[in-house]
C-alpha cells in the first residue's frame, strides 16, 4: 500500500492536489482531525482493506494543534510503517495575493492580517517540511504543471527532485523580476527590432531566432550559460533549494531574451531530476504600449 500525507501552506494548492490524486486512483481524505490520525493509519494498515493507494490531507485547519502529528509520525517510524509526505509551498507574496483574490480568511489570521497568519502557519508546519519526501513550490505553477509533476511522482514513479526551475525572459525597460535568482543580460546581441521584417515578430519565431543566433556571440553565450547552469543546478539541489528562477533580459523582452530563454529551456526540459517551465513575462507589452 502507498500512503501519502498531503500537507503544506494554506493556499498553496493542497485541495487541488488531493483532487488530482483522487483522479489518479487514490482514496483521498481531507482535513482529518489530528486525534483521529492513529486510528486512520490503523484502519488502512488492515490487511483486509482493498485500498492500495491512500492520500490524507492534513493542515492547520484540523481543529487541534498540528504539532501533535509529529509524535504520531515518530511512532510510525518506530513501527516501520511506510509513508510519504507531499508538502505544497508558495512564496508569502503569492499566498497573500491568492487569499485577496478569493476573499477568503486565512485559518490562523483571525481578524488580523493574512501575512500574520501565514507566518504562524510556517512555524507550525516547519517540522512537516523538514520531514517531507517531496516539496513542490507552486508559486509559478499552472494547474496543468502541478498535475504533470504529481503524475511523475505518484503514477509513473519517476525519480523526483524538489527543485523546480523557471526560465523567464523579460525586458529591462519593464524592470528586473523581483524573484529572479540568476539574471543575464543579452542586450549585446544583434537586435531584430531594427529589422523591418522582424520588428513585429518575437523570439518564438524561427526568423528571429536565426537572426539572433547567426553570429558567434549568440551560440558562444548559450554554451557558456548552459555550462554554468548545469554546474549550479546539482549544487542548488544539495543546498536544498526548491525554486530557481533564471531570468534572461533584453531591452523589451520580445526578441533576444525570448530566443535565449527558449534555447535554455529546451536544454533543461529533457532532464528528469527536476521540473522546468518557460515564461515570457514581457513578450506582448511592446504592442500594448503602442496601442496606448
Amino acid at each position: 500500500m502507498r500512503f501519502v500525507i498531503v500537507t503544506g501552506m494554506s493556499g498553496a494548492g493542497k485541495s487541488t492536489a488531493l483532487k488530482m490524486l483522487e483522479d489518479m486512483g487514490y482514496f483521498c481524505v481531507d482535513n482529518l482531525p489530528i486525534a483521529m490520525f492513529p486510528g486512520f493509519v490503523q484502519m488502512i494498515q488492515n490487511s483486509e482493506t482493498s485500498m492500495k493507494k491512500v492520500a490524507l490531507g492534513v493542515d492547520v485547519r484540523s481543529g487541534q494543534d498540528i504539532s501533535g502529528l509529529e509524535k504520531d509520525l515518530e511512532q510510525m517510524d518506530e513501527k516501520e510503517i511506510k509513508y510519504e509526505i507531499l508538502f505544497l509551498d508558495a512564496k508569502d507574496s503569492v499566498l497573500v495575493k491568492r487569499y485577496k483574490e478569493t476573499r477568503r480568511q486565512h485559518p490562523l489570521s483571525g481578524s488580523g492580517r493574512v501575512d500574520t497568519g501565514i507566518a504562524k502557519e510556517r512555524e507550525k508546519t516547519a517540522f512537516l517540511k523538514m520531514k517531507a519526501t517531496y516539496i513542490l513550490d507552486t508559486s509559478k505553477m499552472l494547474t496543468r504543471e502541478l498535475k504533470i509533476e504529481l503524475e511523475k511522482i505518484f503514477v509513473k514513479g519517476e525519480s523526483f527532485c524538489n527543485l523546480y526551475i523557471t526560465v523567464m525572459s523579460f525586458g529591462f525597460k519593464y524592470g528586473i523580476p523581483q524573484d529572479a535568482d540568476l539574471v543575464f543580460d543579452v542586450r549585446f546581441l544583434p537586435n531584430p527590432y531594427y529589422i523591418d521584417t522582424l520588428k513585429e515578430k518575437t523570439g518564438n519565431d524561427p526568423e528571429v531566432q536565426d537572426y539572433v543566433m547567426q553570429n558567434d556571440k549568440g551560440p558562444i553565450f548559450l554554451e557558456k550559460l548552459k555550462d554554468m547552469v548545469e554546474f549550479l543546478i546539482p549544487n542548488y539541489i544539495l543546498e536544498g533549494k526548491n525554486q530557481l528562477v533564471i531570468a534572461i533580459g533584453c531591452t523589451g523582452g520580445k526578441h533576444r531574451s525570448v530566443t535565449l530563454a527558449n534555447a535554455l529551456y529546451h536544454t533543461l526540459e529533457t532532464e528528469e531530476s527536476y521540473g522546468v517551465r518557460i515564461e515570457h513575462r514581457d513578450i506582448g507589452k511592446d504592442s500594448i504600449t503602442k496601442r496606448k
